[in-house]
């Protein structure tokens, strides 16, 4: 399956520059994907299987015996400016605290005599993207806010290590820190972002990006789904690589995810578990919360096991579905690995189709931009 065949034509003026005017006020596409929903009052789309509302009546088209899982990892201010020794300004994007070597708990990066620690780690070691990539090589020192010096110690295809003088925190990225605004949003992080890149239930620091179906749920929206008895609990991926690196080989079976730490509570667990085994129907809010869920499953055991892990998995048509039943997405990039799992669960002629009414109806796109329910 080539990369190509997950392109689609996108006017750049339906890329969200900035979010909807108020949480929970952006527009909400639903398409039932078997065509056994009809919701009401709203318009619908080609063959009544898409249906145009709004996010903030959410719980509107949700049945009531489904549990809703949410990602609650939270957004790192991990952009840092520095001053490289030849004078240049230099960003930084930090992605994740590094050991040397591979002690228990720790994640092996192939090749590289590292290792990735959990995110919660403070760490003097980092694997980092840099901006002007060719140019940072091991050697080049640079110079932080709040008088933190660094030097690159090693490569990683097309990310750095870099080894600072003292041990960093989310304390440090707090304080000296910018919102990791993907560049496809062309301007600098505000402080609204502080806010609006950030989910209303997000508590586990650690995300390079913001798990973004989330960003459209409101503490009003929310208390809709509890009335209606939809359940809901929370798991935790931190958003990196994985999730928003491009695929730029010509096959997609050529693409390697790199790997994201999960967790999952012994609660959330049970109850996801319960959840299946009654036949009940999960559905996903994002798709980092499908990777965790489809990643931690146990189809011999019919469970979900509780813990801490890390996962790797690319998910893209043929594959087969265990945990979840609904999903619940903003639109993504053409071409990208987020694109390619929700045509696995949809179809990807049918996705194609859906995301031509969804530029015709002008939704706007990307990480600010509209959600799509499907179900």
């Amino acid at each position: 399956m080539k990369t190509k065949d997950f392109y689609f034509d996108l006017p750049e003026e339906l890329v969200a520059q900035h979010p909807s005017e108020t949480r929970g006020g952006s527009r909400l596409l639903v398409y039932d994907r078997k065509n056994e929903y009809r919701s009401q009052n709203t318009s619908h789309g080609a063959e009544d299987r898409v249906t145009h509302d709004m996010v903030s009546r959410l719980a509107d088209h949700i049945p009531r015996d489904t549990l809703m899982v949410f990602n609650n990892t939270r957004v790192r201010k991990a952009r840092v400016y520095a001053t490289s020794d030849t004078g240049s300004r230099v960003e930084f994007l930090f992605l994740a605290p590094m050991i040397s070597g591979n002690p228990e708990g720790s994640t092996a990066h192939i090749g590289t005599g590292f290792s990735s620690l959990p995110q919660d780690q403070p760490s003097d070691t980092w694997q980092v993207m840099v901006s002007k990539t060719k140019r940072q090589k091991p050697g080049r020192s640079y110079e932080f806010p709040a008088d933190l010096k660094g030097e690159i110690i090693a490569t990683e295809e097309s990310l750095r290590i870099i080894r600072l003088d003292r041990q960093i925190d989310e304390s440090y990225f707090s304080r000296e820190g910018h919102v990791p605004l993907p560049p496809y949003i062309e301007r600098e992080d505000d402080s609204s972002d502080d806010r609006r890149y950030q989910t209303v239930y997000a508590s586990r620091e650690g995300s390079v990006a913001a798990p973004t179906a989330g960003l459209h749920i409101t503490q009003s929206i929310l208390e809709a789904l509890d009335a209606r008895g939809i359940r809901r609990c929370e798991i935790t991926l931190h958003v990196g690589l994985g999730t928003f690196l491009p695929v730029r080989s010509e096959s997609i079976l050529d693409h390697n995810m790199h790997s994201e730490e999960y967790e999952v509570s012994q609660e959330s667990a049970e109850l996801i578990t319960r959840h299946k085994q009654a036949g009940a129907p999960v559905l996903a809010v994002g798709t980092t919360s499908v990777r965790t869920l489809e990643s931690a499953w146990n189809a011999e055991q019919m469970k979900l096991p509780a813990g801490r892990n890390s996962t790797d998995i690319f998910i893209y048509p043929g594959y087969k579905f265990q945990v979840v039943d609904m999903l619940m997405t903003n639109f993504h990039t053409p071409e990208s690995t987020l694109l390619m799992l929700v045509s696995a669960f949809a179809g990807k002629d049918e996705i194609l189709r859906v995301y031509r009414e969804a530029v015709d109806e002008k939704y706007r796109f990307f990480s600010y931009g509209d959600a799509m329910l499907i179900r």
